[in-house]
């Protein structure tokens, strides 16, 4: 009878971890470095990705990441191909009326980037010249506000770069840790590149989506997110993957 009794405690347990043991999957668009990225190894590493391990340890679940294209991310979270986006996504109101974001993350600043020998101080000053963002992003929409700067999308924000490292465009307009990664930091451009300006765009700050409508998801992401700010867990890795 005590053996049964056991036996019986144990199933319980193991069916208790199975419900509480939930597994999110995470969609990052690895290209986007410090943030996401592809290692040599072909993993995806950067700060959203160990920010969100670490949300995932202090809310209490599992965490599996899928690499997915910009240009489709949004669609596919809408799809249920997967629970959430943490991808330098930037809150905007157009963005919350189509999904729902977790407590804001991280505040983003836009920066262009251009040759050294550039004189521009602002995008205003690029008239006449084409700079380069990755489409969809909120780099680009800046651009396309400025008359007569011709904008240019790719699918990553790395084609940019090397295009203009190469001269084929004349700037690029990206988040400031990209932009200080690519100009300051990648040592076969920071010879040549130099961040000209940090734009006024307003209070920029990404968020972790999810479906809308998504409760469950979105309050294990904020019960995570909270734990994580509250212990200075976001500041060690900020120290990690940007050096302040």
């Amino acid at each position: 009878m005590m053996k049964r009794v056991l036996l019986t405690l144990i199933a319980a347990v193991m069916l208790t971890s199975s419900v509480w043991a939930k597994t999110i999957v995470v969609a990052q668009d690895a290209t986007w470095p410090p943030m996401e990225f592809m290692n040599d190894q072909k993993e995806i590493i950067g700060f959203d990705t160990d920010y969100v391990r670490a949300v995932a340890k202090e809310a209490g679940f599992d965490v599996v990441f899928k690499n997915v294209a910009w240009d489709g991310i949004f669609a596919g979270l809408d799809a249920g191909q997967y629970d959430a986006v943490c991808s330098s996504v930037t809150i905007t109101e157009e963005r919350k009326n189509a999904m729902d974001f977790g407590i804001p993350y991280f505040k983003v600043r836009q920066a262009l980037v251009v040759p050294k020998e550039s004189t521009a101080k602002t995008l205003e000053e690029m008239k006449g010249k084409t700079v380069g963002a990755q489409i969809g992003t909120t780099g680009y929409f800046a651009i396309k506000k400025i008359e007569g700067v011709t904008a240019k999308s790719y699918d990553e924000i790395g084609l940019a770069m090397e295009d203009l490292f190469s001269n084929r465009i004349d700037g690029v307009v990206c988040d400031d840790p990209v932009a200080a990664q690519y100009a300051l930091q990648k040592a076969e451009y920071a010879a040549k590149l130099k961040i000209a300006a940090v734009l006024d765009t307003g209070d920029e700050y990404y968020g972790i989506a999810v479906k809308k409508g998504n409760k469950e998801v979105l309050d294990l992401i904020n019960k995570g997110i909270a734990a994580v700010q509250a212990k200075g867990i976001d500041k060690e890795l900020r120290a990690k993957w940007m050096g302040q």
